[in-house]
């Protein structure tokens, strides 16, 4: 269980790109070869944690809770599973907000703007990674968009970036009655991912598309 210890406003956030250059760095914890994890040692926030590879699935989710490289939650077990599923040969867990809560009942009220830039910096760095043109996304959520009033807005600012990376949205397992894509911790490990239409999904959140997105 990790319940924050205050709001993260009052800590000395390590920026995104600094935060990657240590994770970079070799770490007794795990092979670096194999996981990627940002911040690199255990924080009151993390931008990414997954596993490394040429054709990675990024998936979305609202928050981070406690895992770690070798010590993956059920949640991200089934990710992995997943991911391996849909023909993928690793996956990326990133997330709306980047405070760490098991209970997202516990998230800060008010969202910090500098944690959302660095979260932001952190999904442009995934986005890029992946050898294809067109990385996928996976919509992750749940109805846990519903927690904070600022989680729609920043999930807003990420299909943003989406955009100049001609980002694939999906989602698996059933869409709530509003429109929520399923979260994965009891998701069967054969499902299969479909294509979320995550512009229209925005609209209903009372968040329009971003501008420079086509219609």
């Amino acid at each position: 269980m990790h319940i924050p210890e205050g709001p993260t406003s009052q800590l000395a956030l390590v920026d995104f790109a600094r935060a990657l250059a240590q994770a970079q760095q070799p770490n007794p914890a795990y092979e670096i070869t194999k996981w990627i994890y940002v911040p690199n040692d255990y924080e009151e926030y993390r931008y990414i944690l997954g596993t490394r590879g040429e054709n990675p699935l990024i998936c979305l989710g609202i928050n981070p809770s406690t895992a770690a490289p070798n010590r993956l939650d059920n949640t991200l077990k089934s990710v992995q599973r997943v991911a391996g599923h849909n023909g993928f040969d690793s996956f990326l867990m990133l997330n709306v907000y980047a405070q760490r809560a098991t209970d997202p009942n516990h998230m800060e009220g008010e969202g910090n703007p500098r944690l959302h830039r660095e979260n932001l910096a952190a999904f442009d760095y995934a986005l890029g990674l992946g050898r294809g043109e067109a990385p996928a996304v996976w919509a992750a959520w749940g109805a846990l968009i519903e927690k904070r009033a600022y989680l729609a807005g920043y999930l807003r600012d990420l299909v943003e970036v989406g955009q100049a990376h001609n980002a694939r949205w999906y989602s698996a397992g059933p869409r709530s009655r509003k429109g929520h894509p399923h979260h994965p911790l009891y998701l069967r490990r054969d499902s299969v991912l479909e294509a979320f239409p995550v512009e229209d999904y925005l609209e209903r959140l009372g968040q329009p598309a971003p501008a420079s997105q086509p219609r």
